[in-house]
């Protein structure tokens, strides 16, 4: 499988290293969304070491380290000997006269070998490594640990990065690249379970289709897939049972604050926080209508899990744990299949919000997009430039019929609902439709300049 996408992160990556000064990077990102990758594709024609901390004690990470080094400078002595401390490290580094890359992943588990290591990495830098040649990249998964202990403002280390870098899922556009040769329906099938984590879509077989890919590499008892969340959650959070109430009690339905604290009996205090923890992780987001003037204090406020991946599991695994315990893989399947066009909505959505945003040139530049509604209405996708008083709406519909005229006609009613601009605003509308739209609505587009997507692609339509 060829390195796909991530161009944006490999030239900022570039532009540091051609700087030819000393850098010291930080990446950082949720599990699995592709740091590794992203950083052995960036030193591969580079003189470099990679080091990759394991959890284990200080003595044996840096006998590892060393081991790393020596063989990298081509040194039998070091090898045999090594080193003893972290500041015998950096003296040694600041006497090789070489421009290199020093990559060190999982960089939170060296700090877990000893908490100083923020200290005494800051030290060292300061000391030895700042006026060097080296390109030292310390990244990791802990996102938790990297902000603070890292990226903190109360880390020794702030203030000595000279980049950072948020390693973000991908956009569908590049992660639909693993099944660049299947229809839109099966990439979008995909990117709803999956969603941008590339690890993910390697699990999936290019020869089945979504179905299948389920049964046999998410919902199968002993596939990597199957224990993912667990997993990860476990590996970030201390209480994993709190967190595991919240999440399924979102999975179902339960947006608002009072229907949380009310699915899961957990006081609205104890909630609040550890909402705010899981949006940490960036697994769950507090969404409000985008027209919100003031959205941190807001009311309208709902909670939604964001991680594609961990939304379909609290969805149709969980609940059905206890089935695929028993290996009942085909009658679980056929139930989640029989959802799975109503469960896309979400999924759709994201992709409409992200291919608006590549194709700005057609509206206005926005300056915020999102969702909006009120107590009786909701309209998918709403984008807005208060500058220009400028506001876009937008349905997203993944239905298997055509879409029609009434529709265009709702989201113009709804839209004369929205309090948002001046009297004299400039208003557009869109729709999207997985399947088209009729003719009648494809005449009104025409007619009224309305902006067609079928799938995730413009449809020509021309004016009056």
């Amino acid at each position: 499988m060829p390195f796909i996408d991530r161009a944006a992160e490999l030239k900022f990556l570039e532009e540091k290293w051609l700087s030819g000064t000393a850098q010291l990077l930080v990446l950082w990102g949720k599990r699995r969304v592709g740091k590794t990758e992203l950083v052995k594709q960036f030193i591969e024609d580079k003189p470099s070491v990679y080091f990759m901390a394991e959890s284990t004690g200080e003595k044996e990470q840096l006998q590892r380290f060393s081991l790393a080094l020596a063989r990298f400078f081509k040194e039998p002595l070091l090898e045999t000997r090594g080193f003893s401390a972290w500041e015998e490290v950096f003296v040694y580094l600041k006497a090789k006269k070489q421009r290199f890359v020093l990559a060190i992943d999982e960089f939170p588990y060296l700090i877990q070998s000893n908490p100083a290591i923020p200290s005494l990495f800051q030290k060292g830098w300061d000391e030895h490594l700042a006026g060097s040649d080296i390109c030292l990249i310390l990244f990791g998964s802990s996102m938790a640990m990297m902000e603070n202990e890292v990226l903190g403002y109360r880390s020794p280390l702030y203030g000595r990065r000279s980049g950072q870098w948020l390693v973000e899922p991908m956009p569908f556009r590049a992660a639909g690249l693993f099944r660049e040769d299947r229809l839109f329906l099966d990439r979008l099938s995909h990117f709803a379970v999956a969603g941008g984590i590339p690890a993910y879509w390697l699990q999936f077989s290019p020869e089945k289709d979504i179905s299948q890919n389920l049964r046999d590499h998410v919902l199968r008892k002993g596939e990597m897939l199957y224990d993912e969340v667990e997993f990860l959650l476990r590996m970030e959070l201390r209480e994993p049972r709190y967190y595991f109430a919240l999440l399924q009690a979102i999975a179902h339905g339960k947006r608002k604050m009072g229907e949380i604290v009310n699915a899961t009996g957990l006081p609205q205090s104890l909630t609040n926080k550890y909402l705010g923890v899981l949006a940490d992780l960036r697994i769950v987001e507090r969404e409000v209508p985008v027209t919100e003037a003031t959205p941190l204090k807001s009311k309208k406020g709902l909670y939604r899990i964001s991680d594609e991946f961990c939304r379909f599991w609290f969805r149709f695994v969980l609940p059905h744990r206890s089935e695929l315990e028993m290996g009942r893989l085909e009658p679980v399947t056929r139930t989640i299949i029989a959802q799975f066009p109503q469960y896309l909505g979400d999924a759709y959505e994201k992709v409409a919000r992200e291919t608006l945003l590549a194709r700005m040139d057609s509206f206005f530049p926005f300056t915020a997009i999102g969702r909006w509604w009120d107590r009786t209405e909701e309209i998918d996708v709403v984008a807005v430039n208060q500058e220009m008083n400028a506001i876009l709406f937008c349905e997203v519909k993944a239905v298997e019929k055509p879409v029609g005229v009434d529709i265009l006609e709702s989201l113009r009613k709804k839209a004369g609902k929205v309090r948002w601009g001046s009297a004299a605003r400039r208003e557009q509308f869109c729709l999207f439709s997985r399947t088209g739209f009729t003719e009648a609505l494809l005449k009104r587009a025409r007619q009224e300049s309305v902006v067609l997507f079928k799938e995730d692609r413009a449809v020509p339509v021309q004016g009056k």
